[in-house]
């Protein structure tokens, strides 16, 4: 199941950032943009949404709200425990879904590059790579989905 998060769910996303972006920043010397988030705010503007187990326990979560004429996707992750049944993907997903439910025609997302993983994820679910460049030391890799 997919919900909107509640502000009780805070300690769980943060959790789920901290475990499944851990590997990233011994090869990017810092820790990256989306451990260091403010979750509580996000939350609170209703951008974050969890993916729950039948227990209705968070097994990842994602970020996004409007901007402009798009979504920006601004966050997807999953607790490693529970990577591997398709969560990240149903969370992209819904966001595609909300997207074309506000009547919006695409999808925006970033990575950093050093996340080999999500270079190659991205392209199989329909994005297309349309930018790279530094922004706040971060070596960036921007996508677009048409989901009109």
């Amino acid at each position: 199941m997919i919900r909107t998060a509640r502000p009780s769910d805070e300690p769980d996303i943060r959790s789920c950032a901290e475990q499944a972006y851990a590997r990233y920043v011994p090869l990017m010397g810092r820790k990256p943009a989306p451990m260091v988030a403010d979750f509580a705010s996000q939350i609170a503007a209703r951008h974050v949404h969890v993916a729950t187990n039948s227990q209705d326990e968070v097994q990842g979560f994602i970020v996004f709200y409007a901007e402009g004429d798009h979504l920006l996707l601004e966050n997807v992750a999953v607790f490693p425990s529970a990577t591997g049944r398709g969560i990240g993907k149903d969370l992209v997903s819904f966001c595609e879904v909300s997207a074309r439910r506000r009547g919006l025609g695409s999808v925006h997302l970033y990575t950093n590059e050093k996340m080999s993983d999500n270079l190659s994820i991205y392209p199989r679910l329909g994005y297309v790579e349309v930018d790279r460049r530094v922004e706040d030391g971060f070596h960036r890799v921007y996508f677009v989905k048409d989901v009109s």
